[in-house]
């Protein structure tokens, strides 16, 4: 199925809409960068001490946001898949990206943030709640780091904050009353933030729904899709780099060398993977890195057999002789006189195991194996959603289905590549 609009037409669109939402996020994002270099100019200890991962994270995506749709536009013409018309492959694959470099303006939302579990936990999609916002009992500091702070803090969003109060319903009188679960609590308006005299009380939606922690899923699927994307690159570039020095290793030489290597290749055919992968991670622990490390070492093996039999079949012929005899290295046969000609087959082999592997590290994750519980994952979303499957379908309907269509776009792209680059496969 595709449609008449373009790719490059899509990737615009959707940026700039992206832009006009997140508008006010990503002024204070800019504000946010001149104040930091300021901050860093006149005290670098201070602007040392607020550095971390979410806030690079934020600035990054608010900086890719404006450059990739005048980069699109501009290289339009130059990227025949961006003349292409869309397909759904296409607009799932742009979806996830999009999800991958822009989670923090697209959730604006910490995926960990839980707050007063009566109101928010198992609410179901488009549901709303009342917030009551606090005054800061922040400690005093100078005015240029308080200031830079507070920016800091309407940008990057943290897990937890004190200074709201989430609530069912609220009654205004001479003090604020809100409600949690039908249980009223009274503030005095000396503790609010007030706007034109009044408290300052806005609302939080949930579009989809929140999970048994009161935690949102749809930033948690976002963040979710961060996680399997960057799972799925790092294990298939190791296994990019596994199968091709391995195999040009065993086909190059021959002999003893590609007996060994090819009876380990077997040896790991032989052993269901899922239990390899599973015993590893038990022994050394779940991580981030030991996850992705431990699919890239498992899904080598299919790469190994093309590269090997590929490379058997080309040691012999003219052009691989002379260049042998010239005395190119043997990485540099393999990058230039091997890689060019099997890159087709090896694109396609790669494009299918990232699905492979991003199913893989689902299913680690629902078993509690996965990239542990600093990260959200799908498999574990729909784990903790199987619990609650009568009381609160939308926890695992959502995350099935994101990673259901991630495989189903995976599998399409595999496909079109193959048709691409072999049309003699084409009926």
């Amino acid at each position: 199925m595709s449609f008449k609009i373009k790719v490059w037409h899509f990737i615009v669109f959707l940026m700039l809409l992206l832009i006009m939402l997140r508008i006010n996020l990503l002024m204070n994002t800019f504000l946010l960068i001149i104040q930091f270099i300021n901050l860093f100019v006149y005290s670098p200890s201070a602007a040392d001490a607020q550095l971390e991962f979410t806030f690079f994270d934020s600035i990054i995506s608010a900086i890719l946001v404006i450059i990739i749709p005048v980069l699109t536009f501009l290289f339009r013409q130059r990227i025949n898949f961006l003349q292409r018309k869309i397909s759904f492959t296409s607009f799932v694959i742009i979806f996830l990206l999009s999800f991958f470099l822009f989670a923090p303006l697209i959730a604006n939302t910490n995926p960990a943030f839980q707050k007063d579990l009566a109101v928010t936990k198992l609410l179901p999609p488009f549901s709303s709640i009342k917030v009551i916002h606090l005054k800061s009992d922040q400690n005093k500091i100078e005015n240029s780091l308080s200031d830079f702070i507070n920016l800091k803090n309407l940008v990057v969003k943290r897990s937890f904050d004190e200074s709201l109060i989430f609530a069912d319903s609220i009654s205004i009188g001479n003090d604020l009353t809100y409600f949690q679960k039908g249980f009223p609590t009274s503030l005095s308006k000396d503790k609010l933030i007030l706007k034109n005299n009044q408290p300052f009380i806005t609302s939080k939606y949930f579009i989809l729904g929140t999970d048994e922690f009161g935690r949102d899923i749809f930033s948690r699927l976002i963040y979710g899709a961060r996680i399997s994307l960057f799972v799925g690159l790092g294990s298939v570039l190791i296994t990019l780099f596994l199968g091709l020095s391995l195999g040009f290793l065993a086909g190059y030489p021959g002999g003893f060398v590609d007996t060994t290597i090819n009876r380990i290749t077997d040896m790991f055919l032989a052993f269901p993977v899922i239990f390899f992968i599973i015993l590893i991670i038990a022994l050394f622990g779940n991580s981030l890195m030991s996850v992705i490390i431990v699919l890239g070492f498992s899904g080598w093996m299919s790469l190994f057999k093309i590269v090997r039999g590929e490379v058997i079949s080309l040691k012999n012929k003219d052009f691989f002789i002379s260049a042998r005899l010239l005395g190119l290295s043997k990485t540099k046969l393999l990058l230039k006189e091997i890689l060019p000609i099997i890159i087709a087959p090896v694109i396609v082999n790669l494009v299918f195991q990232y699905g492979n592997v991003i199913l893989a590290e689902a299913a680690l994750s629902y078993l509690g194996l996965g990239t542990g519980g600093s990260y959200p994952s799908w498999g574990s979303m729909i784990e903790a959603g199987q619990n609650y499957l009568s009381q609160a379908w939308w926890m695992i309907l959502f995350p099935g289905a994101a990673l259901f269509l991630t495989l189903f776009a995976a599998n399409n792209l595999g496909r079109e590549i193959n048709s691409t680059l072999n049309p003699r496969l084409e009926t």
